[in-house]
């Protein structure tokens, strides 16, 4: 566990660490640039850049703790950081050497309140992983818990001991370094840095409460309750609290075990297409998705029962994302428009969500997307293997370069989300090298395409019958406007007057059944494709204010006159 002293010296070389490459990079950057030095600052950039990212994932995977959380959060800041540092931190892996059995069990017992022995009938010393924030070990359910819930066998998550004075630190010690480089002008002009600290501090404070994991498992399993091909492990609350999480043990087949699968005779291709299907319903249907897809969180369930030959069975729900309504709506609208291969309908997409500054032209990035789709967009991973790939190199490289170009603006729960998307990607295409992940939203996208049609059309109706309502209020406010005249309230000594109030109240009686009829027939047209008795109802029903728009009133102009 850790001491004050050695927290102490934990805070100083994370400190010596930034403040030697920022030192760097001032001298480089700001100092040669003004004495006429610029062009070795720029020819040496690239090398400098990647050589901080190599000495950082040294230094995460020494310190442990909350670092290798920051260099994977770090990787996945692609809006922010330039790729020699994306690249070089995206393949750290949050595995570290196991805490001491006998530490683990006085942290256990100290949040249970009971001996090891009395909660567990088996408690296995050696763990099956070991994280940076916690490790995972098998156990059995003392006889009266495994009645209670119904199992006995389960998976005890118990948070590394001393975690949480390690993150106090690592999270003073980002917050001081977040502090010297936002006052320089060119990075806080490009990234708020405070602004993406309180949201790293966030998901890693969420991250070590393991109630708030429970609470994520129960969501995700509610969500997909009537879906027996997705699967949750079931929370043993009487032997759960904020630093152990007891979970019923759902241990399978690792998904990316092809050669498993097909022995049971289940198909790698078509698990690819469940998984792909599982996620687009977490992320488009529910707006809660598992933001940590890969292949070791993700069992394949083999006779998971009656209805289902095999299920999905997800693990770990400490990083999960949340989709709000707004950007649920934009999301919508972009894989409407990738499935259709629509570069202008992205970026209005992407606009819409407020990832692209008002002020930004987007011409560039529609042209570069536009180029996406027509070279690759119908391919899947077996045919882009085909392709030489010097153009791939060369097409890489300029695409990246539009979007570096480009002023984005990620929220986390976006970033989130292509995280799990690209994570998904790659476990679907391990399954089946011709996965496509176009093909696979194609489907979803029609869905989508259907409901935003149907939800247009009531909309617009709701709206006509407002317009209408407003305007049947109209002819009442004129015959009141009427009998104050006629009553001498008010003096008006304009001649026909009358004459000139009945003509405009045919005229609005006519123009709210124009409006009706045109309500009526749009939407019935609109609904028709996905509800045709509803939608044949409104179009006939729509020649009836037809009739009146165009033939009210005609018998009373002789009269009027």
């Amino acid at each position: 566990m850790a001491t004050d002293r050695h927290l102490r010296a934990r805070y100083r070389k994370i400190m010596r660490f930034a403040s030697r490459y920022i030192l760097q990079e001032w001298w480089f950057e700001v100092l040669l640039p003004r004495i006429g030095l610029a062009r070795i600052s720029r020819r040496t950039r690239a090398r400098r850049v990647s050589g901080i990212a190599r000495h950082f994932q040294a230094l995460a995977v020494e310190l442990g703790g909350l670092m290798i959380k920051v260099g994977q959060f770090m990787s996945s800041r692609l809006d922010v950081l330039p790729p020699e540092i994306t690249s070089e931190l995206e393949g750290l892996q949050d595995e570290v050497p196991a805490a001491p059995f006998d530490d683990v069990r006085e942290l256990a017992q100290a949040d249970l309140g009971v001996p090891l022995e009395r909660a567990y009938s088996f408690f296995d010393p050696s763990p099956l992983a070991a994280a940076s924030l916690g490790q995972v070990h098998r156990a059995k359910l003392a006889p009266a818990d495994a009645e209670l819930v119904g199992f006995e066998h389960v998976v005890v998550k118990v948070q590394r001991p001393g975690i949480d004075a390690i993150v106090t630190v690592d999270l003073a010690a980002l917050q001081k370094i977040a502090g010297w480089l936002n006052r320089v002008a060119f990075i806080s002009r490009r990234v708020d840095l405070p602004a993406l600290l309180r949201e790293f501090a966030s998901v890693s404070m969420e991250e070590i409460d393991y109630l708030h994991e429970g609470v994520n498992a129960e969501r995700f399993a509610d969500n997909f309750a009537d879906n027996p091909a997705v699967l949750a492990p079931t929370v043993v609350w009487e032997r759960t609290t904020r630093r152990v999480l007891t979970l019923s043990d759902v241990t399978a087949i690792k998904i990316s075990d092809r050669e498993s699968l097909r022995a049971l005779g289940i198909d790698p291709a078509a698990v690819a297409e469940g998984l792909s299907s599982a996620m687009f319903d977490q992320i488009f249907t529910y707006g809660f998705f598992h933001a940590d897809p890969h292949p070791g969180n993700i069992f394949v369930t083999p006779e998971a029962g009656p209805d289902s030959a095999w299920a999905l069975t997800f693990v770990d729900f400490g990083m999960m994302g949340e989709v709000p309504e707004s950007l649920r709506e934009g999301l919508r609208s972009l894989v409407i428009a990738v499935a259709a291969r629509d570069a202008s309908g992205l970026v209005s997409s992407i606009r819409a969500m407020g990832m692209l500054l008002p002020s930004a032209e987007s011409a560039p990035l529609e042209l570069a997307l536009g180029e996406l789709f027509d070279r690759f967009g119908g391919m899947g991973f077996a045919e882009l293997q085909n392709i030489d790939p010097s153009e791939l190199k060369d097409f890489g490289d300029k695409f990246g370069r539009t979007m570096r170009s480009m002023p984005l603006q990620l929220p986390e729960d976006l970033l989130l989300i292509i995280r799990a998307v690209s994570l998904t990607s790659g476990v679907c295409t391990a399954l089946n090298p011709s996965f496509n992940i176009w093909t696979a939203i194609e489907p979803y996208a029609a869905r989508l395409t259907q409901q935003e049609s149907g939800a247009a059309a009531r909309d617009l109706v709701q709206q006509l019958l407002t317009t209408a309502s407003d305007l049947a209020r109209l002819p009442r406010q004129l015959d009141d406007l009427s009998t104050l005249i006629q009553r001498g309230q008010l003096a008006v000594r304009t001649p026909g007057l009358d004459r000139r109030i009945r003509s405009f109240e045919n005229l609005a009686r006519r123009v709210l059944s124009a409006i009706i009829f045109a309500g009526l027939l749009l939407g019935g047209i609109y609904l028709k494709q996905s509800e045709q008795v509803l939608g044949w109802v409104l179009i006939v029903g729509s020649g009836i204010p037809l009739i009146n728009a165009l033939f009210a009133g005609i018998g009373g102009r002789g009269r009027e006159r």
